[in-house]
């Protein structure tokens, strides 16, 4: 008896040492756990649209908190002041002049993101995440260009902007002179998409009805997207249709701001942040668990009481003067990211491709003849005080690719362009737009040196994007002059 009491000890002995060695502890595991990403993407929204920014006018609770928790980035730029072109960065880490993508894919488009190129989604993929898009994804809407094609598990939103439809603001402003016009916009779809599974078109008609749920109906898919994959990693990418025209809010934010719609729009992204940070938390993620806020461009300042504001800036949505590619950018991660602290260096969205594949230990899909523009800005991201921006220079191509001005953390050189202005008049009232002016910008610059790539452009038969590589730079500006 006294040897079978020896022999269950050491059994006992030998298990709990043996579970001291390959077990580790749940803070050693939550430690080397891969975080989640989630990217939230707003449409058209101004620099100076929510408090953390400026604005004084509407409330914006959560991302006050998600600034005094997190970190504020007062020089984040994107790739370009327009939609698709701005899309087409963030989601391969490259100038949109590259991926061949530029302006604002629509209905009639042919075109759409190549399969060719490496999607955030997919590099998440790679490592074994979960990945989901619900909302504007505005890369083309044909199968192959959805996004279930390049990364994506799960695809439910509108392929285009939330205008482009019959009911466009400028159709309708034609209407009321014309009752018997007829919208040169198809009918705008919502669509439901599972990689593997092909597609449904759940609703082929959208209606202004529909259009004020889609912020509530959004965020309630990703809540529900976060809760259910809490033992995997998982990424989320949030396109919200708005604050891009024409306006909706749900009757809970109707009239809620006191600033109308505008005021009532933000609020209610404000709110979907506010879930977002909400469900991350409820699933105990909130150590391990990037959150990024920022926009596609500036503010489609035309539209007036329908639209965000730049200050200080120049100019918004539409030219590559600082209002429109300079957007409000806020970073949250408890316990990583140094909270209620502010990074003032240049950085873009073209660096969260190359980040996040650093974060989570994926490779950045670049080799010798294929380039990723976009830089690690993890040092800046964590709050390195000794960390200055990765990017020697930052060039501005305006949508169809045309090199508007080129900037470091100090200069920008801006090249005489025409550019759209409402040249200090007021943008419109009611959702319809005032008309812009076209002028001629009088900077000009005396000395510009840089390197051409040498690589040929792509070439394909099928109708979706080629890289392009010609007058794209390899190295920095080497001299800087003004006259």
């Amino acid at each position: 008896m006294t040897n079978m009491r020896r022999l269950a000890l050491r059994f006992t002995c030998f298990l709990f040492l043996w579970t001291l060695i390959c077990v580790p502890p749940a803070s050693a595991q939550t430690e080397t756990a891969p975080p989640n990403v989630v990217v939230i993407f707003i449409d058209d929204m101004g620099y100076a649209d929510i408090h953390p920014f400026g604005d004084t006018k509407y409330p914006t609770a959560n991302l006050d908190r998600m600034a005094a928790e997190g970190r504020r980035f007062t020089d984040f730029v994107v790739s370009s002041a327009v939609c698709s072109a701005s899309r087409s960065a963030l989601m391969t880490g490259c100038y949109h002049r590259r991926i061949g993508i530029s302006g604002a894919l629509g209905p009639k488009s042919e075109i759409g993101i190549s399969d060719a190129e490496t999607t955030l989604a997919e590099v998440c993929k790679s490592k074994g995440y979960a990945t989901a898009i619900f909302g504007k994804w505005h890369l083309g809407h044909h199968p192959k260009f959805l996004p279930t094609a390049h990364g994506f598990d799960h695809y439910y939103g509108i392929p285009y902007s939330n205008d482009m439809w019959p009911l466009h603001p400028d159709f309708l402003t034609k209407r009321k002179k014309n009752p018997a016009a007829k919208s040169p916009w198809p009918k705008l779809p919502m669509i439901s998409a599972t990689r593997g599974e092909g597609y449904e078109i759940v609703n082929p008609d959208i209606q202004p009805a529909d259009q004020e749920q889609m912020t509530k109906q959004f965020t309630q898919r990703a809540v529900d997207f976060i809760q259910s994959n809490a033992d995997q990693p998982f990424f989320l990418y949030l396109p919200h249709p708005m604050v891009h025209v024409p306006l909706y809010a749900s009757d809970d934010f109707k009239g809620k701001s006191g600033q109308g719609i505008f005021g009532d729009v933000v609020m209610e992204v404000d709110w979907s942040v506010g879930q977002i940070m909400d469900a991350i938390e409820s699933i105990d993620a909130a150590e391990n668990t990037l959150v990024i806020f920022t926009s596609d461009n500036g503010p489609w300042l035309s539209y007036g009481t329908h639209a965000g504001s730049a200050a200080p800036f120049r100019e918004g949505k539409g030219t590559m003067f600082e209002g429109g590619y300079r957007e409000p950018t806020l970073m949250w991660w408890k316990g990583k990211i140094p909270a209620g602290t502010t990074c003032d260096k240049l950085c873009s969205s073209i660096d969260l491709l190359p980040t996040v594949a650093k974060l989570i230990g994926a490779e950045v899909p670049e080799d010798a003849s294929r380039k990723i523009d976009g830089k690690d800005i993890r040092p800046l991201m964590f709050g390195d005080e000794n960390a200055s921006s990765p990017h020697d220079a930052f060039y501005c191509y305006y949508s169809g690719g045309e090199l508007h001005a080129v900037r470091n953390e100090r200069f920008k050189l801006t090249f005489p362009h025409r550019y759209r202005t409402l040249a200090g008049r007021s943008g419109g009232d009611g959702g319809t737009p005032s008309a812009y002016e076209m002028q001629k910008s009088d900077c000009r610059c005396s000395i510009w040196t840089t390197m051409s790539q040498k690589r040929p452009t792509s070439k394909t038969s099928s109708p979706q994007s080629s890289r392009n590589c010609k007058r794209l730079p390899s190295e920095p500006v080497k001299t800087w002059a003004t006259n």
